[in-house]
């Protein structure tokens, strides 16, 4: 349950998984609610990703259940959660994983492109970010071009570009100086306020997880309250 008491829009319930021998969960339960931005923390190796990866589609958990909007996901066939992770979730990692060989645009517009656009209009709509993102000028440069700041501002973009129910943000300022990791992080969070997106945002620094609305932390492979839900500015 959600810290309202209410049902989330995704929801991991008593999610079990292991690496071969190695277990990674061991019961975690989180339910986020529409809108909201929660902060999942935790040292290295606690399972907060795996976590994160399960509610995604991304990892398929050995028992428990995960949900987004009532269906439940870990029994979905592939390619329907392959359906699901291109047309209602929106991704941000580490290190921003914009494909090389696209221009910046490109990159951005991929998510639309994907998802049955027509290329005209999906570079339309990747443009429009690259003003609202402070990237005005970049759009033909490749991710090797970009500084790394700028780089995971594209990677932003793209991973809301086609206005996702819910953005997963897997230590998205990792990669970057305590700046720029700013800078991504207030872009973050007003683009995905202003989009209605909920955030999942995995990280294992407490100013970054101070962006979001509650917190939690991963230990021992289950899911522990950490703040009571903020209220949102």
């Amino acid at each position: 349950m959600t810290a309202a008491g209410q049902s989330g829009i995704i929801e991991a319930r008593d999610v079990v998984l292991s690496f071969g021998e190695t277990p990674a969960l061991r019961g975690a339960s989180v339910s986020v609610a529409a809108g909201e931005i929660l902060a999942i923390m935790g040292p290295s190796g606690s399972g907060k990703s795996t976590l994160l990866h399960c509610l995604a589609g991304i990892l398929v958990p050995a028992s428990g259940e995960v949900y987004f909007d009532g269906r439940r996901v870990d029994t979905m066939a592939e390619n329907e959660r392959s359906a699901l992770r291109r047309d209602r979730f929106g991704f941000v990692f580490q290190f921003g994983q914009l494909v090389p060989e696209l221009t910046a645009e490109e990159n951005v517009a991929l998510p639309l492109l994907l998802g049955g656009a027509r290329r005209g209009e999906a570079l339309r709509q990747a443009r429009i970010w690259f003003a609202r993102l402070g990237l005005d000028g970049l759009e033909q440069r490749r991710s090797g071009e970009l500084s790394g700041g700028q780089a995971q501002r594209v990677a932003l973009a793209r991973g809301l570009v086609a206005r996702p129910r819910i953005l997963f943000a897997d230590e998205p300022t990792g990669a970057l100086d305590s700046i720029a990791g700013e800078q991504v992080m207030d872009l973050l969070v007003d683009s995905a306020r202003e989009q209605g997106t909920t955030v999942v945002l995995v990280t294992h620094e407490p100013r970054v997880a101070a962006y979001a609305n509650r917190e939690i932390i991963v230990r021992d492979g289950k899911a522990h309250s950490l703040t009571l839900e903020r209220v949102a500015s």
